[in-house]
């Protein structure tokens, strides 16, 4: 499938604190085939690792690998939802999620690493066709969650840049 270059949002386009994960990715445009490709590293990364490892936090109060993955994966699912209203020129505020709360009842730990990468696999697959084939004109749609604007490609960004800060999160802590 051939990828369309989607140009980095501008500021406004996004809730101040993602510019944490917008700079995380180069200026080229590509952010889809940045997701692809970060999908596979994360998946080469961590299939190695024990499941010792993959469900024991790195210090206390902190996320296991594997819940970290399906965080990565919910978080892309309400970005990617919230980017399908921008584009579909729905102006209905849609509000905040804890992500405390969607982890403690995830049940990650008790799942495979091959359901979950399953999972990852079949979520990154439909965010990239969601934001492949928005039109042109949608990219810039905005709509108003968690009290901020967010345009469609702002969504696109912050779900790879998001993707890019656990997986050095996940570098740092646990493959150290």
């Amino acid at each position: 499938m051939a990828l369309r270059t989607i140009p980095k949002p501008l500021e406004g386009e996004f809730a101040p604190y993602a510019i944490m994960y917008i700079d995380l990715l180069p200026d080229d445009g590509l952010v889809l085939r940045h997701m692809q490709d970060n999908l596979n590293i994360i998946m080469g990364l961590i299939r190695p690792l024990s499941e010792a490892k993959l469900t024991t936090p790195f210090a206390a109060g902190e996320w296991t690998i594997k819940e970290i993955l399906l965080h990565i994966i919910d978080d892309e699912r309400i970005y990617a939802y919230r980017a399908l209203r921008a584009a579909r020129n729905d102006q209905t505020e849609l509000p905040s999620f804890d992500q405390d709360l969607f982890t403690t009842y995830s049940g990650a730990n008790q799942r495979s690493l091959d359901s979950l990468f399953d999972e990852y696999a079949a979520v990154r697959a439909a965010t990239i066709t969601l934001f492949n084939n928005v039109p042109d004109e949608a990219l810039t749609r905005s709509i108003v969650a968690n009290g901020h604007a967010m345009s469609v490609r702002a969504a696109a960004y912050h779900i790879a840049g998001h993707e890019l800060h656990h997986l050095n999160s996940i570098k740092q802590n646990y493959l150290n």
